[in-house]
């Protein structure tokens, strides 16, 4: 990566999820003075902690469909479908999805990008891995998606071609294929598409990893530290932040005030709350995913889990093998606001799907999980200059935050950069 030659600014990263840890290692990399500042006391524990794992340009088709729409009313009415809408009004849930349909005339056109942008990402990660010698678990083992129906099927091949155009290189496979691809999966399939330049790792591990050659390179971060308000003048930008440390009852807790140059917004689903102080409208809504994480103590166990991610579109639910003890089964969406249970009835799902796919494989040692997946109501990440100069945002970028951020990060990065002497 290159030293760029605009003079040194002090940047916050506000988020130290894999969007921020990415985007200050490249800041830093560009020889400029970064803090980040993160609520939690580790990175990578919101969004970035147990997603499904793949790095999958092969799952860049954006949903802003009429069929998506119509599958979307059929699925708010059946429990345990993989879509789940609170159907309690909000301003900000309507506002999302009046959106949402505006940019359905966009869906090739944006999934193409998506697609582009996820190829891009690739060299960026792997590079970024090498250099710092971080092990996420990583499996190059591609993506194989599974259709059960011709009309399924069909469906998928229509998106297949778009993703053609954005310059994947991926290929239809019969029911044998299938077989010899991933031995240990079951059911009877119609076909499928495999995808060999996908693969998958432990965002969690990688984030941890990344941000520790962040902190070599320099990067001050500021864990268990909440942005209490952030606002951008005519020469700087001042942050107030405060501990969230438990501190024992009557000490108190002052809050700190940092000025620095320039700011990027990481943050995930408060995005929108980060850039209303900055007089921006970042329209981002939580759409909550789970996941769980099953330990595979036993040879038996090992052997019966599969080593290809898989992506099963009926029930939209991803796998990934994290080394060999342990498999990342994930799926849902739910457009339930900011709130972040995990609920019984969406995990039963999960675990019935391992059960039927995997019989020999136990899940009596599962971990449960949920996380909120930033999204924008066209599916593209907003990497982009703020209404102030010295604002920048990377931020929304959905279910593909693992699969895109390496590339946004190079991108707000230069941005930031071009506007150095500005």
């Amino acid at each position: 990566m290159h030293m760029s030659n605009a003079a040194s600014q002090s940047i916050a990263v506000i988020g130290a999820g894999i969007t921020g840890i990415t985007t200050a290692y490249n800041l830093a990399r560009r020889g400029h003075r970064v803090t980040v500042f993160d609520r939690h006391p580790y990175a990578a524990m919101e969004t970035s902690f147990a997603n499904g794992g793949q790095l999958s340009a092969s799952n860049a088709e954006v949903w802003n469909s009429w069929g998506t729409v119509l599958k979307g009313i059929k699925w708010m009415l059946s429990p345990g479908a993989p879509l789940l809408v609170n159907p309690k009004p909000s301003w900000h849930k309507l506002s999302w999805m009046g959106e949402f349909i505006a940019a359905i005339p966009r869906y090739e056109e944006n999934t193409v990008t998506t697609a582009r942008l996820a190829i891009e990402a690739r060299q960026h990660l792997r590079r970024m891995a090498e250099d710092e010698g971080i092990d996420f678990d990583c499996e190059d083992r591609g993506i194989l998606h599974f259709y059960e129906t011709k009309q399924e099927f069909k469906a998928a091949e229509r998106v297949s071609k778009l993703l053609t155009k954005g310059g994947l290189e991926r290929r239809a496979v019969t029911p044998s294929d299938i077989r010899t691809i991933e031995p240990t999966l079951r059911g009877s399939y119609y076909g499928g598409f495999y995808t060999p330049s996908d693969f998958t790792g432990d965002i969690h591990k990688f984030t941890n990893g990344l941000a520790r050659a962040c902190e070599r390179h320099g990067v001050t971060i500021r864990y268990a530290t909440e942005v209490v308000s952030a606002a951008a003048g005519p020469d700087k930008i001042v942050i107030v932040s405060r501990s969230t440390d438990p501190v024992p009852e009557g000490t108190p807790n002052p809050a700190a005030t940092d000025s620095f140059d320039k700011a990027v917004v990481c943050g995930g689903v408060m995005s929108r709350h980060l850039s209303l102080g900055f007089g921006d409208r970042v329209n981002v809504y939580p759409v909550k995913g789970y996941s769980i994480t099953v330990s595979l103590p036993e040879a038996a166990d090992q052997q019966a889990a599969p080593w290809t991610s898989l992506l099963d579109d009926k029930t939209k639910i991803v796998t990934s093998r994290l080394g060999p003890t342990r498999f990342r089964v994930a799926g849902t969406a739910e457009f339930n606001g900011y709130n972040r249970d995990i609920r019984a009835d969406r995990i039963a799902p999960l675990v019935a799907w391992c059960r039927l796919h995997f019989p020999g494989m136990s899940t009596r040692q599962s971990v449960p999980w949920a996380g909120l997946r930033p999204m924008m109501p066209d599916m593209l990440p907003r990497v982009a200059r703020g209404r102030n100069p010295r604002v920048f945002y990377n931020t929304g970028h959905g279910h593909l935050g693992w699969t895109l951020s390496a590339a946004t990060a190079d991108a707000v990065a230069a941005l930031v950069d071009a506007r150095a002497n500005g």
